[in-house]
């Protein structure tokens, strides 16, 4: 009988280190994204973006946390234009439109709490 946590496939390993940009792998022309947790509170994710690939304007009903791993990128968030390299961090809040655009290969880690 395991007492440990239990894994849940294709989610993070539980009790684990783990190389966070190797989760994620980038594909030529795409956008690729893999749920790292998933719970009714809510969910971390993260992405691998190709260059000139991105997402659309959009809105979400709840903040969201965003971690760059690797790359650049720019966000727009309400029409405003923020440039984002390395290590750096964003809170994107609820019911704001927001888009991005990858300017080189770049990895992130998108935390969306739902409360």
């Amino acid at each position: 009988m395991s007492t440990g946590p239990q894994a849940v496939p294709n989610q993070m390993p539980p009790a684990e280190v783990v190389r966070l940009g190797e989760l994620v792998q980038y594909q030529p022309g795409a956008v690729v994204s893999r749920t790292l947790i998933k719970r009714p509170s809510g969910t971390v994710t993260a992405f691998a973006f190709d260059a000139g690939q991105g997402l659309s304007e959009h809105t979400a009903a709840f903040d969201a946390l965003v971690q760059m791993m690797e790359g650049e990128a720019e966000f727009t968030i309400a029409g405003k234009p923020f440039l984002f390299e390395g290590s750096q961090g964003i809170l994107l809040p609820a019911n704001q439109p927001h888009a991005l655009t990858a300017l080189t290969p770049f990895k992130m880690l998108l935390t969306m709490i739902r409360s």
